[in-house]
């Protein structure tokens, strides 16, 4: 009987692990996922977040490097690092607002000397977003070629459509070859109108029919 009750304790420990490691994943998981009920504390730790990572800022090669790993948390598609005229996007969040105006917090405060908050009306402001900003940025071979350009997000069978897109911009000239102009454009969409931590796809439409989509997880994109 020893050796079954010790296989039976072992059995039982076992499978409070997995459900514990399970149980904490999900957490992880979660905490990854663009989150559209954030609480005042959340996002005061938003805030702070964004402070600390600027404070340690020492020169303007700091801050470019801040930058970038900001932005390098909110994009999707291709990796410009390793595909400069790859299609990719950037999401702006509610979250990642609020890590943004942490860094502008540090960045005054260090100009002026004192601490600089943002007022809690203004925090309420932004937890209370209805939009996700996306800013999509890809090449082309002539300088207009993004002219009447449109979006949509999709969803399996369900697609989102932008509460409204802006003009894209005038294509600037690479310097390497083909292609040989870059662009970007800005799309709102309400986050009513689709499920923040979906696998989905920004299908990105030419007035010519031409289709380019960008692989977008948002469960990866806080």
């Amino acid at each position: 009987m020893q050796p079954y009750r010790e296989f039976a304790v072992n059995l039982t420990v076992y499978f409070i692990f997995i459900l514990a490691f399970l149980s904490l994943d999900g957490t992880f998981h979660h905490a990854k996922a663009i989150d559209i009920q954030l609480t005042m504390e959340q996002a005061q730790q938003a805030l702070s977040d964004g402070r600390d990572t600027m404070e340690k800022a020492e020169n303007v090669e700091d801050v470019a490097s801040i930058m970038k790993t900001a932005e390098q948390k909110i994009r999707v598609g291709d990796n410009p690092e390793d595909n400069p005229c790859g299609a990719h996007a950037i999401l702006r969040t509610r979250y990642y607002w609020l890590e943004y105006f942490g860094r502008r917090e540090a960045a005054e405060s260090k100009r002026q000397k004192k601490p600089i908050r943002m007022p809690e009306s203004k925090i309420q402001e932004i937890l209370q977003m209805p939009y996700l900003e996306v800013e999509v940025r890809l090449c082309g071979d002539e300088e207009f070629f993004a002219e009447g350009v449109d979006i949509a997000l999709q969803q399996g069978s369900t697609m989102a459509r932008p509460v409204d897109v802006g003009a894209a911009e005038r294509g600037k000239k690479n310097p390497g070859d083909i292609p040989s102009y870059r662009s970007r454009f800005t799309a709102r969409f309400a986050y009513a109108d689709f499920d923040p931590e979906a696998t989905s796809t920004l299908a990105v439409f030419f007035p010519d029919g031409k289709l380019i989509n960008i692989e977008a997880d948002l469960a990866k994109i806080r």
